[in-house]
């Protein structure tokens, strides 16, 4: 049976979110029982095997000169930073509110790339991420008993995820997407170790916790892979939506494994984020079309306005 392009790479979206939560999944299930440092230490150095061995069988380890440029390092730095705040919550809030906070990352991306790379925005795409961060608030509700310390960590490393992306938009084109993604874990790691140095709280890891932690950095590597795969395989527009079943995976693993049932608030902001998100995405594809439209008639005016040119020149000189 032939699959087409768009549905295979919807299905590579779907397995790469699944990977994703899977590994926040096995994160979490340590209920903190190691220093997130170390988690990071461990994890990346183990997730790092797996890049390097890509990236052997793929012969791009020669061009590892080409990520000495400094937005490699800011990007690697953005990264690490999420992750730190991100592992840190991850133990302390339900896996599902979590998972909410961060599908507002879209929208966070569309407004930093207005104010800080130009990019132009509507003002109907304004009033959708205006909206969509309306359902944020209701998620995180400020002032109630379940907006804490943990909360504000998971905000701001979405602020942190929001850079990393706009970085990511102005790498050179050509620099191989797994050799950045191997900079940034290798970032990650000598994050964790250092920090794990500096306060001195290494703990004795059991047979159990390694084995936790490198399944943790499989799935993390299987979601790096099939995100690969799905963008290069289908269309933006039509891969990009199923980046919100990371959501669905959140709730079926928070219930199952954890006994976490989503409380109305978070569905409900869930719901607003979620629907602001694809019509902020809609909006970028019409405007995309827009240009791609304009674009093609100035070049087809000038191409006539060519022809019209000679035709009049030849008449001159018959």
């Amino acid at each position: 049976m032939n699959i087409s392009p768009n549905i295979r790479a919807s299905l590579y979206m779907m397995l790469s979110m699944l990977g994703f939560t899977v590994n926040d999944m096995f994160i979490k299930s340590l209920d903190g029982s190691l220093p997130v440092s170390q988690i990071m230490a461990i994890r990346g150095s183990l997730l790092l095997v797996f890049i390097l061995a890509i990236a052997w069988q793929q012969q791009v380890l020669s061009r590892v000169r080409e990520l000495f440029i400094p937005l490699v390092l800011l990007r690697s730095l953005g990264e690490a930073g999420a992750t730190l705040l991100f592992l840190t919550a991850l133990a302390h809030l339900p896996f599902a509110t979590i998972s909410a906070i961060l599908q507002s990352l879209p929208l966070a991306v569309a407004m930093g790339a207005a104010i800080f790379l130009s990019e132009p925005v509507g003002w109907r795409r304004w009033i959708a991420i205006g909206i969509g961060f309306v359902g944020v608030l209701i998620i995180i509700r400020p002032g109630s008993s379940s907006f804490d310390v943990y909360t504000v960590m998971i905000l701001v490393s979405v602020l942190f995820a929001a850079g990393r992306d706009l970085i990511t938009r102005r790498l050179p084109k050509a620099l191989p997407s797994l050799l950045v993604s191997g900079a940034t874990t290798v970032t990650i790691a000598i994050m964790g170790i250092v920090l794990t140095q500096a306060q001195g709280d290494w703990q004795p890891v059991s047979g159990v916790q390694i084995a936790t932690l490198c399944t943790a950095a499989f799935f993390l590597f299987f979601g790096y892979q099939f995100i690969v795969l799905a963008m290069r395989t289908g269309e933006v527009a039509y891969v990009v939506p199923f980046r919100y079943t990371s959501l669905l995976w959140a709730v079926i693993f928070g219930y199952v494994v954890f006994s976490e049932v989503p409380d109305f608030y978070t569905v409900l902001g869930s719901s607003i984020v979620i629907c602001t998100g694809l019509f902020t995405l809609y909006r970028e594809i019409i405007s995309g079309r827009r240009s791609v439209v304009s674009t093609a008639a100035q070049s087809q005016g000038n191409v006539w306005h060519e022809q019209t040119t000679r035709n009049d020149s030849k008449e001159i000189k018959e």
